[in-house]
């Protein structure tokens, strides 16, 4: 028979068949001028259905990849499965995510390790505080710059996050320039926009070497302390195995 279920109706009714809840909330940094309307940050969080008296559920931060892409609101079975285990899901479009604008796309090359962790542990730090979720059991876990963002975190907020999962992360920008197929994105996203010339190959100078490690999760390593788990494609050609 055909049905009168308007598609609003049709949402919510779908709604009530999954195991998690999810919300969308879209801020602007607090350092950012007002007149720039470009460079939002949005959050997606997403809340196990608990039994009434449940523990608080752990929070785990997945940063998307890219880093220029997003995360959608498309259903996905891998966060799904996450949030039927009983974990809060936290995926954060952090500034230089598509989707935005151009000013914003455009803020993060030359200062990536910086801005973007910014927004992730911002995110974290605004959920932990919520009252949502157990502020003592936050786990992150990323692929590629996602990777490079959880590294990034647990070294440089070592207390904050107690375990990562890190998959062909970017760990070292200064010796990926040289190993990876795409060395341009080593020059613009970690030195800024025009410091890749297209027409010809060079070799990075020390001082592009050195800017390259300051921007690297490498700098922290020695203050790391959550359990890390590190899952390496051998074939991988843009992020090489040996960053892992």
């Amino acid at each position: 028979a055909a049905s009168s279920v308007g598609p609003v109706d049709a949402r919510q009714q779908r709604r009530r068949f999954l195991n998690f809840t999810y919300d969308v909330l879209t801020i602007k940094p607090p350092e950012i001028e007002e007149k720039e309307i470009g460079s939002l940050v949005q959050w997606i969080l997403l809340r196990p259905k608990l039994p009434a008296n449940s523990p608080l559920p752990p929070l785990l931060v997945v940063p998307h990849g890219g880093p220029h892409s997003c995360t959608p609101t498309a259903y996905n079975p891998a966060i799904a499965y996450l949030c039927s285990g009983g974990y809060a899901v936290l995926l954060v479009n952090y500034r230089g995510s598509l989707g935005f604008g151009q000013r914003a796309l455009e803020s993060l090359p030359g200062n990536i390790g910086v801005l973007d962790v910014k927004d992730v542990v911002d995110a974290a730090v605004k959920i932990a505080d919520s009252g949502w979720v157990d502020r003592d059991r936050i786990g992150i876990c990323g692929g590629s710059h996602g990777g490079f963002l959880a590294a990034h975190c647990i070294g440089q907020f070592p207390d904050l996050f107690k375990a990562a999962a890190l998959r062909n992360p970017v760990t070292n920008i200064a010796s990926m320039v040289t190993a990876t197929d795409i060395p341009d994105w080593c020059y613009i996203e970690g030195i800024g926009l025009g410091a890749y010339d297209f027409t010809k190959y060079r070799g990075p100078t020390k001082d592009e070497l050195t800017y390259m490690y300051e921007s690297s999760p490498i700098k922290h390593v020695s203050n790391v302390m959550a359990p890390t788990l590190v899952a390496l494609g051998m074939e991988d050609k843009r992020v090489p195995a040996s960053q892992g």
